[in-house]
């Protein structure tokens, strides 16, 4: 399981960078950066992992996502002869901490941007309409796109279907000190997960002992630090089960687990499905 920091390009001059991208088909890495993301799947579909949480993606979705929130889009299918692609908009973390957005007339997009650090789903058809000004706002420059993007905030506000991706943490915001060393526990458990995670080494990651880093998680998280890493386990354990053609025993012992009925038991208890019949849903 790849893990990097991503950093994203916004020029100086800009606030934010838009543009539609092709779409990697192989294994990507799971990545975060400092930047707001808005990412419109424009083409394919496949299997996204944001924080800790994996599930498919398709044509159409829309998704929000805060700084250093870990994140990752594998294509598995693509529409005949078209690349899967995406329309992905970047802007600098600050943006909500401007004055420009201390004023009364933009504190929803505030709120909302604060939100996103969990990752947020929108979903009906509003989608459409804030595509057309995607594909928009990649041809514009200057105010002009500036304005068109705050239109778009302004038509994220009026969705009102929507979900949050990752689990819920007791952040009031996403740019205190804490939100780097959850994020270092976080790489830690990505990297680490197939060889076997080490209370220890995590707890000195944050120069404390495991029972003070386990009640500083647990805080902070509202889980914790065993059903954080089961879950983990789990997720890679779903993709696998949907990917490879190994057997459950096999995905049992890869996704970090010694007992079999013991990983049944959670698989059931997180994904609401045996792993066979997990299985058998995406064939």
């Amino acid at each position: 399981m790849e893990y990097v920091f991503e950093k994203i390009q916004v020029p100086h001059q800009h606030s934010f960078i838009s543009r539609e991208i092709q779409m990697a088909e192989r294994l990507p890495k799971i990545h975060s950066h400092k930047n707001f993301e808005l990412n419109y799947i424009v083409s394919g579909s496949g299997r996204r992992i944001v924080g800790d949480n994996i599930s498919s993606f398709e044509r159409g979705d829309l998704v929000l996502l805060g700084p250093e929130l870990p994140h990752s889009w594998e294509i598995l299918e693509r529409q005949k002869n078209v690349p899967p692609s995406c329309i992905t908009t970047h802007f600098y973390e600050n943006i909500i901490g401007s004055g420009f957005f201390n004023i009364p007339e933009l504190e929803n997009v505030e709120n909302l941007l604060k939100r996103s650090n969990r990752g947020i789903s929108f979903r009906g058809g509003r989608n459409r309409k804030i595509k057309a000004k995607l594909e928009n706002l990649v041809k514009l420059e200057g105010l002009q796109s500036y304005i068109e993007l705050l239109t778009i905030f302004n038509d994220l506000l009026q969705v009102e279907t929507y979900e949050y991706l990752a689990t819920a943490s007791d952040l009031p915001e996403k740019f205190t000190k804490d939100l780097g060393r959850i994020n270092r526990v976080y790489e830690y458990v990505f990297l680490n997960i197939e060889e076997g995670i080490k209370l220890e080494d995590v707890a000195d990651l944050l120069h404390m002992a495991p029972g003070s880093f386990c009640r500083y998680f647990k805080k902070k998280t509202n889980r914790t630090f065993t059903q954080y890493v089961k879950s983990v386990r789990i997720g890679i354990a779903a993709k696998m089960l949907i990917e490879t053609e190994k057997s459950i025993t096999q995905i049992c012992f890869d996704s970090g687990y010694n007992n079999l009925a013991n990983f049944n038991h959670y698989f059931k208890s997180l994904m609401k499905k045996t792993p066979s019949d997990y299985r058998k849903s995406f064939r």
